[in-house]
């Protein structure tokens, strides 16, 4: 049997808009002392699983907040970091900064998550919901098909999981779902072919005594 591609899911640390509510985006906010504690309660974890599970590359998306969490975790690591623009977060275009009460007001046909929305919808400077997903799933695909057999480290975004779940789970992209996406969070997922499947999501074990 093939010997399968692990890849290793890690949203960055919580930073300062994620605190307060509002939409990143492309645009950056800086990691908070809760962001780089979580980051480093997770290196740790990650080096220790390094020793019987090594992890071969580390990607991260080229923001700053998934570069600066991606830094941290490599601590123990000490791998080369490449960056990936495919695995930036969802572009949200001239709502970036209003928070989600005020995009769901100004744009609900955008996004909601409370309501379904129409997928192909789009403000100005935005992806839609459609071509987002289209994005994120081109984009696990190519790294899985670049690393076969391999373990890989992606330091992503909130919604980058997001649609990852909701691919791997046939979940409607139009339609809201509860998804567990905690900051810094480890979720692992797999393929052997075309088969994929999730191994862990949501597990947060290792904060448990991050400062808060």
């Amino acid at each position: 049997m093939s010997k399968p591609t692990t890849l290793i899911l890690i949203r960055h640390g919580e930073t300062e808009w994620n605190r307060e509510g509002r939409i990143q985006g492309h645009t950056d906010s800086a990691l908070t002392a809760a962001g780089i504690a979580q980051a480093e309660a997770c290196a740790a974890r990650l080096g220790d699983d390094h020793i019987n599970h090594a992890i071969d590359q580390i990607i991260a998306s080229d923001l700053g907040r998934t570069r600066h969490t991606a830094a941290l975790l490599n601590s123990r690591l000490q791998q080369p970091i490449h960056v990936d623009a495919r695995l930036r977060e969802r572009s949200f275009g001239i709502a970036e900064g209003s928070t989600y009460s005020e995009l769901d007001s100004q744009y609900p046909e955008m996004f909601s998550r409370l309501r379904e929305v129409d997928p192909h919808y789009a403000i100005e400077g935005a992806e839609s919901r459609a071509q987002f997903h289209q994005r994120v799933r081109e984009s696990i695909h190519a790294i899985a098909a670049q690393h076969v057999g391999q373990r890989v480290l992606l330091v992503t975004h909130g919604g980058v999981l997001g649609a990852i779940y909701r691919w791997l789970n046939n979940l409607s992209i139009a339609s809201p779902h509860k998804i567990d996406i905690p900051n810094v969070g480890y979720n692992r997922i797999s393929t052997v072919g075309d088969e994929w499947r999730v191994e862990v999501w949501g597990d947060v074990s290792h904060l448990v005594n991050a400062a808060a």
